[in-house]
């Protein structure tokens, strides 16, 4: 069976779209920049990938098992398309307002802190989130394909865990640039705006297929 590409390029925009929106990871990483410097925030970034990874695990696990109830399988297509609209209202009604909830000026360089902390402090803030694990489910069973094969699933898998790490030591390192920060903020409400757009186009794309 040839690779999907088409299917790929659905899961990894609709996932890459959802990433764009600032959440509970987006406010931690900021703070752990400014107040511990960029080492820990990166090591706060690597800890929230993990645990993406872990629902992303489980999430495709579901899928490879949805291939026995097509019925279960349509279920979920149809809530993951719902639940694709619903994000994207939600970004098209956002007021594209940033709030930190600490702006202080960034701590100075730590190269001796212990870094093991930062990394579970990311690891249970993904882990914990609700969200991850309904996005995941939803985002998967509306898009993959029960007769996807296992290596096309790993390599959904490894793409999605790697490009958290990427966006989120990205912020990291963004933080310490000001007119980086101050162009997100002055775009917020655009970049929310598209997203919520681009969401709507793909649950339209799962309705029709």
């Amino acid at each position: 069976m040839s690779f999907d590409f088409t299917q790929f390029g659905l899961v990894a925009s609709a996932h890459f779209v959802a990433l764009l929106s600032p959440g509970p990871d987006f406010f931690l990483i900021m703070r752990t920049r400014i107040v511990h410097g960029l080492r820990p925030a990166i090591a706060t970034s690597l800890g929230i990938a993990l645990a993406n990874a872990a629902y992303i695990a489980l999430a495709l696990t579901g899928v490879s098992l949805l291939a026995r109830w097509p019925l279960l399988f349509a279920t979920l297509k149809w809530a993951g398309c719902l639940y694709l609209v619903w994000l994207g209202v939600l970004f098209l009604r956002s007021d594209g307002h940033l709030t930190l909830a600490d702006a202080s000026p960034a701590a100075p360089a730590r190269p001796h802190e212990k870094l093991a902390p930062h990394l579970l402090q990311g690891f249970l803030s993904g882990i914990l989130n609700p969200k991850n694990s309904l996005f995941y489910a939803l985002l998967f069973g509306a898009l993959v394909a029960p007769a996807t094969t296992a290596g096309e699933q790993t390599l959904y898998g490894l793409w999605m865990a790697g490009i958290v790490f990427a966006w989120d030591a990205l912020i990291a390192r963004s933080v310490g640039h000001p007119r980086l920060l101050t162009w997100f903020r002055r775009h917020l409400r655009h970049i929310e705006r598209g997203s919520g757009v681009v969401m709507l186009a793909i649950a339209a794309g799962i309705a029709v297929r």
